[in-house]
C-alpha cells in the first residue's frame, strides 16, 4: 500500500471513529465548516461540481452557480457527516430520519412477489435510505459498490454498509448481475446508484439536453426477471429528517429488441432522475465528469 492509500484509509478510519461520538450539533456545524473550508479552495471537485449545475440550471447566473456549489459541498459533507454517525444511530433514529413518498410503490411491489429493483442518482444519502428500508421495513436488500482503493478502504466501506443490513457484491468481476438476477427471482430487493456509467458500456441518454451513459444494468434485470423497477430521488429540507420520493415504476416496452427496450428505459430513469435534480440540485453530489463532452480526452483529467 502507497503512502498516499495509507493516509486515505486513515482519514477514513478516524472520521468513522472519532465523527460518530459528537453529538449532532457538533458534527453539523463540523460537516458544514469543512464543507466551506473545501469551497473556498476551488478545487477541481468544487469546479465540477459547480459546471455540472450549470447544466442543470442553464439560466443561472455567475452568483447563483457559486450560491448552488457552496450549498452542494454543504450537502456532500452532511452525506458523510451522517454515514460516518449512522453506525451510532438507534433504530428509532434510523426510522425517524427519512420521509419517503409514495412508498406504496415499493411495498406493492415486494408483496406481489417478483423482485424489486430501486434505481437512484447520487443525491443525499442512500446509505440513510437503505437502513431505514432495512429498519422501518425489515427489508434486507443487496447492492453493488464500486471497489476503492486502497483496498482497506473498500473493506471498510463493505463492512459498514454490511452493518446497515446491506448485501454489497463487488462492481468488478462479472458476477455481481448473476447474484442480482438470483436475489430478484427470490422476490427480493436490489438497489443500485445508477446515474453514472462505470463500464464505459452503459446506455446512452438525453440528460438535461445533452448525452451522457448511464447503466444498462437496471433496465436488464427487469427485462431478465420481471422485477418492478422504481426511480428513487433524494433530498434534504431544513430540517434532520431527508426526504425521499419513490417514482412510478418504469415498464419494460412491449415491442423491440432488448437492447431498443434497454434504451427506452433507461431513457425513462434518467428522465425520473432529471425531474429530482431539477427540484433540488444542490443534493446531487456529482463531482465528477458525466457528460460525453466533457469526456473528451482533449479536454483533459477530470
Amino acid at each position: 500500500m502507497s503512502t498516499a492509500d495509507r493516509l486515505t484509509d486513515a482519514l477514513y478510519g478516524l472520521g468513522w471513529g472519532t465523527v460518530k461520538k459528537l453529538p449532532e450539533p457538533v458534527a453539523v456545524r463540523l460537516g458544514r465548516t469543512i464543507a466551506d473550508l473545501t469551497w473556498r479552495q476551488r478545487g477541481k471537485g468544487v469546479q465540477r461540481l459547480e459546471a455540472n449545475y450549470a447544466r442543470v440550471v442553464p439560466d443561472a447566473t455567475p452568483e447563483r452557480l457559486t450560491e448552488l456549489s457552496r450549498a452542494g459541498m454543504r450537502s456532500y459533507l452532511r452525506y458523510w457527516m451522517e454515514s460516518f454517525r449512522l453506525p451510532a444511530w438507534s433504530r428509532e433514529r434510523v426510522r425517524t430520519g427519512f420521509d419517503a413518498k409514495d412508498i406504496h410503490f415499493l411495498t406493492d411491489g415486494l408483496a406481489a412477489g417478483n423482485g424489486v429493483i430501486l434505481a437512484l442518482p447520487h443525491m443525499a444519502n442512500y446509505d440513510l435510505a437503505g437502513a431505514w428500508v432495512t429498519t422501518e421495513l425489515e427489508t434486507p436488500f443487496t447492492t453493488v459498490a464500486e471497489r476503492l482503493k486502497p483496498e482497506t478502504l473498500y473493506d471498510r466501506f463493505v463492512a459498514y454498509r454490511e452493518g446497515l443490513g446491506m448485501e454489497v457484491l463487488p462492481h468488478s468481476g462479472g458476477s455481481a448481475f448473476g447474484t442480482l438476477a438470483r436475489r430478484l427471482r427470490d422476490g427480493g430487493l436490489v438497489c443500485l446508484v445508477a446515474d453514472r456509467d462505470l463500464s464505459a458500456s452503459g446506455v446512452e441518454v438525453d440528460f438535461f439536453g445533452e448525452k451522457t451513459r448511464m447503466p444498462a444494468g437496471p433496465a436488464l434485470l427487469a427485462q431478465q426477471t420481471g422485477a418492478l423497477l422504481l426511480p428513487v430521488t433524494l433530498w434534504y429540507d431544513d430540517s434532520p429528517v431527508m426526504q425521499g420520493q419513490v417514482h412510478p415504476p418504469i415498464e419494460v416496452p412491449e415491442s423491440g429488441t432488448r437492447p431498443e427496450k434497454t434504451s427506452v428505459m433507461t431513457q425513462a430513469l434518467a428522465d425520473a432522475f432529471a425531474l429530482g435534480i431539477a427540484d433540488h440540485p444542490e443534493d446531487w453530489h456529482m463531482l465528477q465528469r458525466l457528460w460525453l463532452a466533457d469526456l473528451d480526452p482533449a479536454k483533459g483529467p477530470s
